[in-house]
């Protein structure tokens, strides 16, 4: 796999989100889930909850530029719409902590790319805190390591097995899987007596 599509920590600033059971309709309202491309799904990210709040974290200059996400708990739960995933993957975020995270929408996050490591609850709580005070500094997720750092704070993560050995690996690209076994599949293909007609 290319070393590309390899995601052993994300290094950026954070942006917080507070709230638990922020679902993916208000992620990427259901208005938005005619875009067959993703072309533009970033421009409506949180669309509703930021025109109700100005102040909402993703109107604020100072989280321009953020590419990790700190959010609560069972986050992305509803639908399994996978614009939702992709809209924050557009907007910038390339990582994502939090208290827990909905299973449909973790498997999304994961086949993008876009590592989803669990804290604890006073963890997840003190991280997002700690982002909103300092927003400028720099925070890493390890994803190999199963950790977060930020400043001289060290916090243990979760994240099954199987996702991470896929981040590791860069095995989360399906499509760069396939591409890469493309010689096994045409050898395999000519070997099947209903391929080529014999």
């Amino acid at each position: 796999m290319s070393q590309h599509d390899v995601r052993r920590q994300i290094v950026g600033r954070g942006i917080p989100l507070h709230g638990h059971d922020i679902d993916t309709d208000r992620i990427m309202p259901a208005r938005y889930l005619k875009s067959v491309t993703f072309e533009g799904l970033e421009h409506h990210i949180f669309k509703d909850d930021r025109q109700q709040a100005p102040d909402h974290p993703f109107n604020q200059p100072h989280y321009r530029g953020a590419t990790i996400l700190v959010v609560g708990r069972n986050f992305g739960s509803g639908s399994s719409r996978e614009h939702a995933p992709e809209g924050l993957r557009r907007w910038g975020i390339q990582g994502i902590v939090g208290e827990s995270f909905a299973e449909i929408f973790f498997g999304n996050c994961t086949a993008l790319g876009l590592p989803c490591l669990a804290v604890s609850a006073d963890d997840a709580a003190w991280l997002r805190e700690a982002v909103a005070r300092q927003p400028g500094q720099e925070m890493l997720l390890h994803v190999e390591d199963r950790s977060v750092r930020v400043g001289e704070r060290t916090l243990q993560a979760h994240i099954p097995d199987y996702a991470r050995h896929q981040l590791l690996t860069g095995t989360w690209n399906t499509m760069g899987v396939l591409l890469e076994a493309g010689d096994d599949i045409e050898r395999l293909a000519k070997s099947l007596p209903y391929v080529t007609g014999h």
